[in-house]
């Protein structure tokens, strides 16, 4: 019977190394298990840089969108010589801003406005100006022009766009 305690004994031994290996392979494959998971989560929940950005955008749009549009006239429309074939250029300008006290402040100024535009428009070429390239080079040049009246003058706000509402040129 000393001989099958012994053997008993043994087996009883090989079984606690057994379960402790296994154990530890457990524990193991169960903290492997929790990092892909928590990995995956946060891969597929965690905002993207694309996703902040488009964020960022959003919040511009609705600051620049917050106010109503004001289309500001420049009337009558502008006529000016021009150098070169067709001679003659008449065209209607709108601006667009959002404070109405830069609507206020353009139509105070005017004159002084109405001065520098002519003065950009009067030394275009006309050939030149029959290519839309060109047109879209103006549209851009009495844009920057206007903003810088407004911004050397103290005016409030900014001037978002200009736009051309007639074109003529003879």
């Amino acid at each position: 019977m000393a001989k099958a305690d012994k053997k008993d004994d043994l087996d009883l031994g090989e079984e606690k190394k057994g379960s402790k290996l296994k154990l530890i392979l457990i524990i193991v494959g169960a903290l492997v298990l929790f990092a892909a998971g928590g990995g995956a989560a946060y891969f597929m929940f965690a905002p993207s840089g694309d996703e902040q950005g488009q964020a960022a955008q959003e919040e511009k749009v609705e600051e620049k969108t917050k106010a109503p549009a004001i289309y500001h006239a420049f009337d009558p429309a502008f006529v000016a010589n021009l150098t070169g074939r067709p001679r003659l250029l008449q065209v209607g300008i709108q601006v667009r801003v959002r404070d109405p006290a830069l609507d206020e402040f353009l139509t105070h100024n005017d004159p002084m406005i109405r001065h520098y535009i002519l003065t950009l428009l009067s030394a275009q070429d006309g050939k030149k100006l029959k290519q839309r390239e060109a047109k879209e080079q103006l549209q851009a040049e009495l844009l920057k022009t206007v903003q810088k009246i407004v911004s050397d003058n103290g005016g409030p706000g900014e001037v978002e766009a200009l736009f051309f509402t007639s074109f003529v040129l003879q």
